[in-house]
């Protein structure tokens, strides 16, 4: 199953979306996608309101703007040099353990919603990236089995990253990572029973250029060794977002241009739908 948010940010309406593609209105079952939404047997919640026929299309639902798939995560946890071939790009070791660090949940913004160039930035870059969003509060697990029952579904994420600011303003990632709207989230959250992340296609172009052109399957840490390992170290709750890395291809490793206002950033990735983004300048 699908779930979305639909309409103008702050007022979206929170829909299913149907193995025939049909957008359903979910207000009737919740008012949002949220942790509760999540931790309340979302997909046994829509599907027996949908066999009672308690839930009607939503009209004109492609004409609507696409909000992130869930509303804003109380935390963003990010996971770096998790693609073997982008860790070489970077010239970085693989690393032993997940490398982790934190974005601002205030970053969370649409797939299409436009991007800020920061001021004075002159290394924004992008990043297409699995994201994982939790469904059930994890502390300790005990096992990678255990950990993968506290997976809702997976997103896709542009984990847009000012390097400068990242690597050469006192090494501290999260100056980098957590500038205004560097965080486009969506279109869809496909529940963990409907998609298989062992070896999803990642794709992203700039201005018609491909850029990235990656599979999960070259991930060091899986989804579910991610969420058991984070698990020992902080409290997941649901409706938080991991995202788990990006593969090679970023402006930083590839020698790429930067990103400037005016450029469109596309990204799919199999099964979880396709973003789009307009740069803007802040």
């Amino acid at each position: 199953m699908r779930f979305a948010r639909l309409g103008p940010a702050g007022g979206e309406i929170p829909v299913a979306i149907d193995a025939d593609g049909r957008t359903h209105d979910l207000r009737p079952v919740t008012t949002d996608i949220d942790g509760g939404f999540l931790a309340d047997d979302p997909v046994g919640r829509v599907q027996r309101a949908l066999d009672a026929g308690e839930l009607s299309v939503l009209p004109d639902a492609d004409t609507l703007r696409r909000g992130a798939p869930v509303v804003r995560p109380g935390k963003v946890v990010c996971i770096g040099l998790n693609y073997r071939d982008h860790a070489a790009e970077t010239g970085a070791d693989i690393p032993t353990e997940p490398i982790v660090f934190m974005k601002d949940p205030m970053t969370v913004i649409g797939p299409d919603d436009q991007v800020l160039v920061p001021r004075k930035s002159t290394k924004t870059d992008w990043e297409i990236e699995l994201a994982i969003v939790i469904g059930s509060t994890a502390r300790y697990c005990e096992s990678e089995d255990e950990a993968a029952t506290h997976i809702a579904g997976y997103t896709i994420a542009n984990d847009v990253s000012e390097r400068e600011f990242q690597i050469e303003r006192g090494g501290q990632w999260d100056k980098g990572k957590s500038c205004e709207t560097f965080n486009p989230l969506g279109p869809w959250l496909v529940t963990a029973d409907a998609i298989e992340p062992a070896a999803l296609a990642l794709r992203l172009t700039v201005n018609g250029e491909v850029r990235q052109d990656g599979s999960t399957a070259d991930m060091i840490f899986r989804p579910a060794e991610i969420v058991h390992y984070l698990s020992q170290f902080m409290v997941l709750y649901p409706g938080d977002v991991i995202s788990t890395g990006t593969p090679a291809g970023v402006a930083l490793g590839s020698g790429a241009p930067y990103l400037q206002p005016g450029d469109v950033v596309e990204l799919t990735a199999d099964g979880l739908g396709s973003q789009r983004q307009t740069m803007g300048a802040a």
